[in-house]
Parts: C-alpha cells; structure tokens; sequence
C-alpha cells in the first residue's frame, strides 16, 4: 500500500517557516528575538495552542505511561495553585497570542478547581477578539458527573482517552476496572455538547491491536472521531521500543481493508497533529458532517515544522516540546514577585529558542526525564 493510495502528504522540512507572513528574522542564526509580542521561534513557527497540565497525578496506570505502583507524585508546594495558574493563562492569551488552551495532565479531572480554571479561561478575550478555545484531555474516570459544569464553565470540547472496548484488556492495560466509567463520562460529553469528541486511542502489539476495525465501527456508530496514537517513548519506566509500535502504515492497512478511507483535504490541516481521512466514500445528507478518522504518527512521520504548541507543566515550567531536555521555570519567577511584562517576556525568550524538531529519529535522541504524566499531554 503506498502513500499516495494512504493519501498521506509530504511535510515541510522543520526548519521551514509555516506559510503567511511572519516575524522571523531573515537569518533564523542571527539570535536576535523580533519585536513581534507573540511566541515565535526562530524557524518562522508562532506557538497559539496552550497546553496546561493541571497535576501530574492519574486514576489509571496504564502500561505505556506509568509502572503499576504509580510514581513520586509532585509535593503539593511545589504545584500551582489555582490563581497562579490562571495568572499564566491570562498573561499567555492578553499579551503572547495565545488562542486555544487544552487542559491535560496526569488527569486532570482530579484537580478540584478545574472549572473555576475554564471558567477563568473562557471568559478571557484573544486579540481576535472571541474566547479562546477550550478543551480537555481525560481518561473519562470522572467525566460523567462534571460534564455538565465544565460546559456550563465554558469548556468547548473533550478528547477522552481509550484503547479497548474489552473490560478485561482494559483492566490489563490500564491496571483498574474501569471501562464502564469511561463509555459513561463518553456519553455525558455528547449529551452536554462537549464536541466534537474526540476518542485517542494507543495500540499495543500483542494487546489491543487487533481492535482497529471494531474501535473505528464503534466510534463511528456514536458519533466519536477516532485518533489513533503512535506509541512514544514517553514511558516512566522508559521501556519504549520502536521496534514493538504500531505504526501508522500498519493502522491504515489494517482500516484500508474494512473502510472505504478518502483523505480529507490537507491543506486543511496547518497545525494540528493528526492526518485525517473520512470514513466511507459518500458524503451523506446535505449539512451532516461525514465521520472522520485520524492518526498522530508523531514517531513516523514528525510535524514538528508546523508545531504550535508551548506547555505549562504543573510546577510551573515552560516547556516548548512534548521531547524537550530542558525547562524553563515560571513558578519560582512568579513567586518572587515578577510581573506580568517580566513572566511574558520570560516566556517568550523561552519559545524563542525552540528546536526545529523532536529528534526522537536522530540516533543520539534521550528520552525526557520526565515521564508524559509530569509534562501534560
């Protein structure tokens, strides 16, 4: 199966600026930042998607993330508190552009003030004007009872991670019987209009690979769009082995043979993570939207040129990559008195010095020392 029949682009070299106007030196090497107020970098890319983690702590330990002991979960002084969080949001979307943020963690239904947080958040205005776009990355444990206040709060959206629709996988996977919480916290999304919902789904070797087909029809079936995730190495226990993921091409072989898959249009795509395609080759009735399926081969095919991501973990550091080594702290800055102006700058130097990409493909590619439950989804 080639690529061309997969309707998989080819993607910008990283180090090639997103297209339209920006304010990028002419000479990415000189060093010296532009007058520009937003996040850019010097590769031409203008970071506007926030992603905030609210705690490193889970209610899942799933196989790919965590050992099933769980971790060291960050001291309480040393996490955000509420105001403070909602300070960084503020200052990232009046003054560094910011225009959509995306709750992840650890989980962060855990954290008791996550609709004061959207709340906060919806009512701030982007310098378009509108609210920014909110949404929220979950495992659902949770959801069904706080659906209807995070979208009261003002919460647009939800990805709701799931790779099984087994109840026993699902306890293998994920170290807890909680399938049935899931689907409900799924179905109490859709009934508050907390979409469109998004289902992200890991694949195992061995586990739960055989379940493409039957998620995709399930998904289908109730209105979810489906992302499948390459696996990353990401892992606390850092045993992350490229050799044991389920790729992309193989995800689309395996949903080539059961679903008529169309690419959707890819110059639609800009900067979002996941190649898309729809399901079956009819687009329907006037005005319903045709289901979709999607793929984030972060591992196989890098989108790191087009990245517009910056992220706030939960102490209180900048991060300018899911991969990156280092960090830079906002907490400690905060905490001894720095204003607004003095953290926005500090946050734009940070994004200033951005790689081009992720490397996880160069040979002399470290794993972070954080685990993805400490950095946020």
């Amino acid at each position: 199966m080639t690529n061309v029949l997969l309707g998989l682009p080819g993607r910008r070299p990283a180090s090639a600026a997103p297209a339209g106007p920006t304010s990028s030196p002419s000479d990415p090497l000189a060093g010296t930042r532009p007058t520009d107020p937003r996040l850019v970098d010097t590769f031409g890319r203008v970071a506007t998607d926030l992603r905030v983690s609210l705690t490193d702590k889970c209610s899942l330990r799933c196989t790919y993330c965590m050992p099933p002991e769980g971790l060291d979960w960050l001291p309480g002084e040393q996490v955000l508190n509420d105001a403070e969080v909602i300070r960084l949001i503020t200052i990232a979307v009046q003054q560094l552009g910011v225009d959509e943020v995306r709750f992840t963690g650890g989980e962060p239904l855990l954290r008791r003030g996550l609709e004061k947080i959207v709340e906060a958040t919806a009512q701030l205005r982007t310098a378009g004007g509108g609210a920014p776009i909110t949404a929220l990355t979950t495992n659902g444990i949770g959801l069904a009872k706080r659906a209807a206040a995070l979208r009261e709060a003002g919460l647009n959206r939800v990805n709701v991670s799931l790779d099984t629709l087994d109840q026993a996988r699902f306890l293998q996977i994920t170290h807890r019987d909680r399938l049935k919480d899931v689907l409900a916290g799924l179905a109490a999304a859709a009934e508050v209009g907390l979409g469109p919902i998004k289902v992200n789904t890991v694949l195992l070797p061995g586990v739960n690979d055989d379940e493409s087909v039957p998620l995709l029809h399930w998904a289908v079936e109730n209105g979810y769009e489906l992302r499948f995730i390459e696996q990353m190495p990401l892992d606390a226990q850092g045993a992350w082995e490229r050799s044991r993921m389920v790729t992309a091409e193989q995800i689309l072989t395996a949903l080539s043979g059961s679903f008529d898959l169309v690419p959707t249009d890819p110059q639609a795509r800009g900067a979002a993570p996941a190649q898309t395609w729809y399901v079956g080759p009819d687009a329907g009735p006037d005005g319903v939207e045709r289901p979709r399926v999607g793929i984030v081969a972060s591992v196989t095919r890098p989108f790191c040129g087009d990245c517009d991501r910056t992220r706030l973990t939960a102490d209180g550091q900048i991060r300018d990559c899911l991969f990156a080594r280092g960090e830079t702290d906002l907490r400690d800055l905060m905490r001894s008195g720095a204003d607004d102006d003095q953290l926005a700058d500090v946050w734009r130097t940070a994004m200033w010095g951005k790689q081009p990409g992720h490397g996880i493909n160069d040979p002399s590619f470290l794993q972070p020392d954080r685990p993805m439950s400490a950095i946020g989804g």
